[in-house]
Parts: C-alpha cells; structure tokens; sequence
C-alpha cells in the first residue's frame, strides 16, 4: 500500500500505517505542480534583488542583515549545522518517521519554496528507511522544533548520524546504502525544512493514539475490578447517563454495560446500596479524559495538515507573508490536555487497586494471594502503581503556561509544545503499566469468584490476561508477569479480542 499526500487531509490512522507499519508515501500530481510553483516564486524574488526573510536576510533577531547572492546557499546549510544542537536521548524510530511525513505533507502545500527534488529526497530516505538520529532535547516550541527538525535535515545534507534498516552508521553511508545522494541546499531551503511544528506533533500524535487504546482498557479493567468485588450496576445504568449527555461519559458506561452483560458477580450482594466513587463513576472521570481526547486528536488532525512554515509564499499573488504559524501553542495545550486525561485514568485505576488488596471484601484475601502472611501476594505490584500515579502528578505540571525568550529577546514567547508531548508520551507510558497491574490484580481477585460466571467481555480479558501471565498461587519473581502484561494489555489484539467479544468497544 502507498499513501498519496497533497490531495486530501491525512489522520491518526495513515501516521500509524506510515511510522508503525511502514507504509510507503508518494507526492500527488497536484501536489508537485503547487510545490513547483512556490519554488518559481522564491526564484522570482531572488532574481529581483528584493529583501525576503529567511532568504535574502538572516534570521530571527539577524533579520536585519542582508546576505549577498552568492551567501545565500551557504545561508541555509549554516542554518543547518548551528540549529542541529539537540540533545538528550533519541527519539524513536516511529517518531522520526512520523515527522519526516508531517513535514512533506506540511510542504506539500505550495507554500514554503523548497526544490522537488530536496522533498523527493526527504520522501526517499523515509520510504527507504534511512532514518536520521534525532536527539529528544533542544526545542522550545516556537519557530517551529528548530533543534530536532534541523537532526533530521542533517541527514539529508549529507552529515551526522542515520540509522538505515535498523543499523546506525554515518549519513553519507545511509544514504548510499539506500542508493541517496545527499542534497545541497539552496535558497529559503533549510528555512522550509525546520520552521515547522512536526516533532511536537508526531510525539503527540503516536501518544494520542496509544492513549486512546488506554481508554478502551480502563473500561475494561474497571469492568473486571467491579465484578472482583462483587459491585453494583446501576450506577452504569442508560438512563443515568442520558440527564447528563457527554459524548465520553455515555461511551464508557456502554462499554461497561457490554462487559458485564450476564454477569453472575454483580448485583450479587443485595445489602450494599452504593460502590465507592472510584467504581460508581467510572463514565464519568473515564469519559472526561476521554472528551479530552477527542479535543487533541481534532487539534492534532489540523496541525498534521496546517503549514506552519515562516515564511509563507503565495504564487498567485507573489506575496511571501512573514507570520507565526510555527508556534506551538495550539500542541502544548493539546500535550498538556491529554498528559492530564491519561493521569486522570491512571488515578482512578489506581485507587481500585487499593480497593481489591485491603481485606475490606469478605471474599477477597489481603493482596487477593492465598496464605496472606507467608506471602506477600500483589502488595508491592499496588506500590508500583501508586509510585507511577505519584510521578504523574508531578508529570502533568502544565508545561504550556511556561515560556523563555529565545533569540535575543526577538523570539520573546515560546510554547514549550515539545516538551508538552514528550511529558504526555511519558504519562501514557506509566498509566498503560498501572491498568496492567489492575487487570492483573482484577484477574487474581476473579480466582476467588466461587463459580459465579463473569460478564461477556470480562471473562474474554481475564482468558487473554491468563495467556499471558498464570494465577498467582504463592509468592514469585514478579517483574516478567509484570512485563508480560503490560505487553498483552496495551496490544491491539487485546482490546480486539474483548470487543469482538461484546460486539463492539469503543
């Protein structure tokens, strides 16, 4: 399969089909002429003497300095070189590919100026996999992901380092391998390929779409901790969540519905009256984070498609229009959003852990292990869980209320959006492992369900959960169950096996 960029909109799901299942990408034909005719704008300006930012000027607080014809190439590979001071460690393979296609979508457009053949390179080295290593640390969110981006182009210019077909080696080899020959770039050229949003937007992008898969698994791990302790369900009752109509909040008492349908282990105790707010509303903090999903995945789908360059040229007129498209803003509150929404579920999950291993339920042991005293059970797999959702609550600090001038004071308000998306990446990170350990802690607890049959959907996870990990009949090693979860739980395949098993999961 090959996606076609330049004439339609790209989404979450063609970034997963290009940086996880490495689909290839071609330019459309309309997409070649609009970039074609913004390069014989550029030309046209150049040819006129005339001074254009970021092509005939320096750049940021240099804007007032005027570089000579025969400077101008050198402008742009010195771009290049200084801007290339990331740090930190590096960003993943997935990333990288990610934002090597939003930058050819964002240049896609026609209004940026670069040569055919510096994209038809960059489009290249991505559909080969020459990958360049591009350090984590470095961009503070304005004038686009100057330091990361700059790693990237690097690569494409023939210097530091690429990893082709998984293997690291120097640039010019990559290329090589891959039958590339580095590009030498030319007016407004290194401008086009770093003035842009892509890093912060592919981090963010690749988080939502696992923290989407993570919304999914709350209902699914609270479905199972509901019928480990013997809960009630009316509170997920239709009727409740229609007089208070959020899209997020319906969604996650149906999803719970489905996994408890015929189920033996609820509704089981007919002298409680009420379960405890971290059972009873599930739809509601559940469907919250996720309303605030659905909110970064629409920003995100307009950044993905938007042309954040600086700055913008228009052909039909011969207008090059300096602007701030390149700042980040729109993505850091997108990041901060979503770190928000996946530490809220982390949060909730965590306190049903603490709810299963107390002793407070007369059929459930403490730390739900037999023999509690002699064995420790799942006591300290709760501590990890807690340790996670304390590091979270630090994590999810906004990092869009900071800002550091930049520039010599030109570049006096900065985003911080990368750093928004690298801290949600790493919040995703942690609350995938805490439901891991409350699936796991859940699937022990159903162990001691006495011959009650468990829902429709609950009794295919806790099938998957035991595929992957055994009950717990004493004390062990547990860092490969641990491990060996998390693996299973946060795979398509689980959440794809629940839901063919209820109809449909959303």
């Amino acid at each position: 399969m090959t996606l076609s960029i330049g004439d339609k909109p790209i989404d979450l799901q063609d970034v997963v089909k290009v940086a996880v299942d490495r689909e290839q990408v071609e330019l459309s034909e309309s997409a070649r002429e609009r970039v074609a005719a913004a390069r014989d704008c550029v030309e046209e300006h150049i040819r006129s003497g005339e001074a254009v930012y970021g092509v005939t000027t320096g750049f940021g607080v240099l804007a007032a300095v005027a570089i000579r014809p025969e400077e101008i190439d050198d402008l742009q590979r010195n771009l290049i070189i200084s801007h290339a001071a990331g740090m930190g460690p590096l960003l993943s393979d997935e990333v990288v590919r990610t934002a090597m296609l939003l930058r050819a979508v964002s240049l896609v457009a026609g209004h940026s100026g670069i040569r055919l053949e510096t994209l038809d390179l960059l489009i290249a080295m991505l559909n080969r996999d020459v990958l360049p290593l591009v350090p984590s640390q470095g961009s503070v969110g304005s004038s686009g992901d100057l330091a990361p981006l700059s790693h990237i182009v690097l690569g494409m210019i023939g210097m530091g380092r690429c990893r082709f077909e998984g293997t690291e080696m120097d640039a010019p080899d990559a290329l090589n391998a891959a039958g590339l020959q580095p590009v030498r770039l030319t007016a407004k050229e290194g401008l086009a390929l770093i003035n842009g949003t892509q890093i912060m937007t592919a981090v963010a992008a690749l988080a939502t779409v696992r923290a989407s898969r993570l919304a999914a698994l709350a209902d699914i791990a609270g479905a199972m901790t509901l019928e480990a302790v013997r809960g009630r369900s009316e509170a997920f009752d239709e009727r409740i969540h229609f007089n208070r109509p959020h899209k997020g909040q319906m969604v996650s008492a149906s999803n719970i519905r489905k996994l408890i349908s015929e189920s033996e282990l609820v509704d089981c105790i007919p002298e409680r009256i009420q379960d405890a707010y971290s059972l009873r509303t599930m739809p509601q903090v559940h469907g919250a984070s996720r309303d605030a999903m659905d909110y970064v995945i629409r920003t995100l789908e307009i950044e993905m498609n938007s042309v954040t360059d600086n700055p913008l040229i228009f052909p039909d007129s011969s207008d090059v229009i300096s602007g701030g498209n390149f700042h980040g803003q729109p993505v850091a509150l997108a990041g901060d959003f979503l770190g928000i929404a996946a530490a809220e579920l982390g949060s909730i999950s965590e306190r049903r852990i603490n709810r299963m291993i107390d002793g407070s339920y007369p059929h459930l042991p403490m730390f739900v292990t037999p023999s509690p005293g002699i064995n420790s059970g799942l006591m300290v797999p709760h501590y990890l869980a807690a340790a996670l959702v304390s590091e979270n609550k630090g994590l999810a600090h906004p990092n869009s209320v900071d800002s550091i001038p930049t520039s010599a004071n030109q570049e006096d308000h900065n985003s911080m959006g990368t750093i928004a998306a690298r801290t949600a990446e790493q919040i995703v990170t942690n609350v995938e492992m805490v439901v891991a350990v409350e699936i796991m802690v859940a699937a022990q607890a159903l162990e001691f369900s006495e011959g009650k049959r468990p829902g429709k959907g609950t009794a295919e996870a806790y099938r998957l959960v035991r595929r992957a990990v055994t009950a717990l009949e004493g004390d062990r090693y547990l860092r490969p169950d641990l491990e060996a979860l998390r693996s299973a739980v946060v795979s398509d395949v689980f959440v794809a096996g629940v839901s063919e098993a209820v109809g449909e999961l959303l």
